[in-house]
């Protein structure tokens, strides 16, 4: 997914995008045009709250059939340049995934963002 990858950066503030944890999402229709990019969280140094039930009043209302969601992880969130997902991460996604399922909405990847290395793919893992 370089291509939503790219797609999430261009939408991060390049001034913030190194210091605040961020929650987006990538709204897709049944052929995986991209109706838009919406910011689900803000958070703070260390940390975004996401509720799941304000990701979904969104996909609902833009009637789409899946998502590409993203968290930006600061940059010294992971010193080591290291882009494998914490457990919270983990739990997040699959915890999107299933309400996902019942409400016939996909996910077809979760990615971790930091601007200067790259992204880490839920997907391309095998943790989707």
């Amino acid at each position: 997914f370089p291509d939503a990858y790219n797609l999430f950066i261009e939408s991060w503030n390049s001034g913030t995008i190194e210091f605040v944890e961020e929650f987006k999402i990538l709204l897709l229709n049944r052929s995986n045009s991209v109706l838009g990019i919406l910011d689900i969280s803000k958070g703070g140094i260390s940390g975004t709250v996401i509720d799941v039930r304000l990701i979904f009043q969104a996909a609902i209302k833009a009637n789409v059939s899946g998502i590409i969601d993203a968290i930006m992880q600061r940059c010294h969130n992971h010193p080591s340049g290291n882009l494998n997902p914490s457990e919270s991460d983990t739990k997040l996604t699959h915890k999107i995934k299933d309400a996902g399922l019942l409400l016939d909405v996909q996910l077809p990847d979760h990615l971790i963002i930091i601007s200067d290395v790259g992204y880490y793919s839920f997907a391309d893992n095998g943790l989707l």
